[in-house]
């Protein structure tokens, strides 16, 4: 595993630039992970403040020896960013000029096989990006029903054999419950024809992504977090969001686009009764995607979207 400190986040530059960061200004990484981005964010400020929040207490214990320079600019918060209102009204903030959320799971949770996030490691069920809530994959595979399994493994993981793996594993609970992540990968196997095993894609891969997004609310917490994060920006404040998978992509384009439309009245009204006018301006009318060169250093940065707005 590389280390801590060769670690270079996803669309480094990018999102720097997508930031334009101010040295007197108050930032928020709501996605704190080993720190890369933050690390870049902080070191532009003077008098400015960043507050870098993260669900994972570990990459909160790990990034704080990592900012230690900039400790007097840094406040750290164990928290979700979809409740990033709730977490400035307790800082006693009313506006920030830019905020940053990388939607990716963190490297070291992955690379961690004790977490249950993957599929080359056998661990139990686990998969919480919060170790401090209650819902595990352990819960979801063995008392979600079959037809919610079939729902999360189709729509979260585009998972074509979703109908075929919902039923292998409520036939499998009903004998013994499903504890293990390799138990679970075998399960998955077992349900899927030959011809699926033999596609470059690990045959578990889609399912899994399914369960890890289904665990941590992923997308209804970036619906929650886009809900949140556009009225707490100050006037010409930037946001910036990585996403890799279509879905949340697809959350973060249309709302971006809601909020750069203003007026929701149908098109043949000939005058505006709505009354909403547009909150941001669009930074990136196109996602913008890793270079060549950041491809070949880092592959993970393969699906990697940035979509930048500015706050009008």
């Amino acid at each position: 595993m590389e280390g801590v400190f060769t670690h270079r986040p996803v669309l480094l530059d990018e999102c720097i630039e997508a930031l334009a960061i101010r040295p007197e200004g108050i930032y928020l990484d709501g996605t704190l992970g080993r720190a890369g981005h933050s690390v870049e964010i902080v070191r532009r400020l003077t008098t400015g403040r960043l507050i870098a929040v993260d669900r994972d207490e570990q990459a909160i214990a790990e990034a704080g020896d990592r900012l230690s320079p900039w400790r007097d600019r840094v406040t750290l918060v164990h928290g979700n960013f979809a409740d990033l209102g709730t977490i400035l009204d307790g800082l006693g903030v009313t506006g920030v000029d830019g905020m940053l959320f990388d939607l990716g799971v963190s490297s070291p949770q992955l690379d961690d096989g004790s977490r249950g996030f993957s599929y080359m490691a056998d661990a139990p069920l686990d998969m919480r990006m919060d170790r401090s809530s209650s819902l595990t994959a352990a819960q979801v595979v063995n008392t979600w029903p079959r037809e919610e399994l079939r729902r999360i493994l189709f729509e979260y993981g585009e998972e074509r054999y979703a109908p075929q793996i919902a039923a292998a594993i409520e036939r499998r609970r009903q004998e013994r419950p499903i504890e293990t992540t390799l138990e679970l990968v075998e399960l998955i196997k077992a349900a899927m024809p030959a011809k699926a095993k033999k596609e470059k894609q690990h045959p578990a891969k889609r399912s899994f992504q399914a369960i890890r997004i289904a665990v941590n609310d992923e997308l209804g917490a970036v619906e929650r977090m886009l809900d949140g994060a556009v009225p707490r920006l100050n006037p010409g404040g930037r946001l910036a969001v990585i996403s890799f998978h279509s879905l949340e992509d697809r959350i973060v384009k249309l709302r971006f686009q809601e909020l750069a439309r203003g007026c929701t009245c149908p098109p043949d009204f000939p005058v505006c009764v709505c009354g909403r006018t547009p909150e941001i301006r669009l930074v990136t009318r196109k996602p913008v995607l890793a270079s060549q060169r950041e491809l070949e250093e880092n592959p993970r940065a393969r699906s990697a979207k940035l979509r930048g707005a500015e706050k009008l």
